[in-house]
């Protein structure tokens, strides 16, 4: 049976319109069930240290007057990289080498700030004519609990902290997302190119130099010139992939609103 024959069966298109629903219908409810992706990362920038020494003599650091030994300023990126958007998500940073003490925190691209939580805020009360337990100050020291009305896809967040190590061993601060259906990892930072992943516009740009050098063989008849071209199309090869690569995000965005 040929193919024009298989076309004008109407059993076989049944049964093929069947298979192919029932194969799109997997498809979607894996998306739709898929656990959201919420990616991180931290950087640390040292702002001062504390030392005694023979040739630059003693310098101290302080912070509100109190004395600190090694004082850094740590930048949590959070990124939902997911299809969805999340209401009331919350999210803790914490630590175990570090003090945290002043902080910031944005909405990248919107005037907004990211607030504490009630329940966090509520086991940092004292009472008048009273000092801060030892259970409330490592709690403060060492944790913060936030809440984020509404987390878009691609929607991007900073937390800033001026933070005390407690050696001349760099920070160690953490990000964790409390909700049903997110899961959230650590990727370390990317080198940049018009806002996209270098690695990545890189790979993109290079099949495209692969399909335009394919392109160029069969239609410019002068090799100097096809070198010439080719040559720096490669050498460029990262600048495209950057441009299709943001043009996928852009399609990808409006597909998914």
């Amino acid at each position: 049976m040929n193919i024009s024959a298989l076309l004008d069966d109407k059993i076989f298109i049944a049964i093929f319109s069947a298979i192919g629903g029932v194969i799109v219908v997997i498809i979607t409810q894996y998306l739709l069930n898929k656990r959201g992706l919420f990616s991180y990362n931290v950087t640390h920038s040292r702002v001062g240290i504390s030392a005694d020494d023979v040739a630059y003599g003693s310098v101290k650091v302080t912070w509100n007057d109190n004395p600190i030994a090694h004082l850094y300023l740590s930048t949590i990126v959070l990124v939902n990289k997911c299809m969805k958007d999340y209401d009331s998500v919350e999210v803790q940073v914490f630590t175990n080498n570090t003090n945290l003490l002043t902080e910031t925190t944005s909405i990248i691209g919107t005037p907004k700030i990211i607030h504490l939580t009630e329940g966090y805020k509520e086991k940092l009360i004292v009472p008048e004519d009273s000092e801060p337990t030892e259970a409330q100050s490592q709690i403060y020291y060492r944790q913060r609990d936030y809440i984020v009305p509404t987390m878009n896809r691609g929607q991007t967040i900073q937390f800033q902290y001026l933070n005390s190590a407690h050696s001349e061993e760099q920070p160690a601060i953490y990000l964790d997302i409390l909700h049903k259906g997110v899961v959230c990892k650590y990727q370390n930072p990317e080198i940049q190119i018009f806002g996209v992943s270098q690695t990545k516009a890189a790979c993109v740009g290079t099949i495209v130099c692969l399909i335009t050098v394919t392109i160029i063989i069969f239609y410019i008849e002068d090799i100097t010139q096809a070198a010439l071209f080719s040559f720096f199309l490669g050498l460029l090869a990262v600048i495209p992939g950057a441009y299709i690569i943001k043009l996928y995000h852009m399609l990808h965005k409006l597909l998914a609103d």
